[in-house]
């Protein structure tokens, strides 16, 4: 794993063990998506070929998102 993707995964784990409230913890998320979305270009449509690719990258985007309480 990337040290950049590395970089996300610990600051996932940091919000996920940290004392906000569930809407503050899906704000943090939400803002740690749009980031990953910019540093490895995310598709916004759903692109299989790129999730094939980037199965590690798409992983923990998927995990983070399913994180959120919305």
């Amino acid at each position: 794993m990337s040290k950049l993707l590395n970089r996300f995964n610990d600051e996932y784990e940091k919000i996920l063990h940290s004392g906000l409230s569930e809407d503050q913890k899906t704000m943090e998320y939400s803002s740690l998506m749009t980031e990953m979305e910019h540093e490895f270009k995310i598709p916004i449509i759903r692109d299989p070929e790129w999730e094939r690719e980037n199965r590690k990258i798409i992983a923990l985007y998927r995990k983070i998102s399913m994180s959120r309480k919305l």
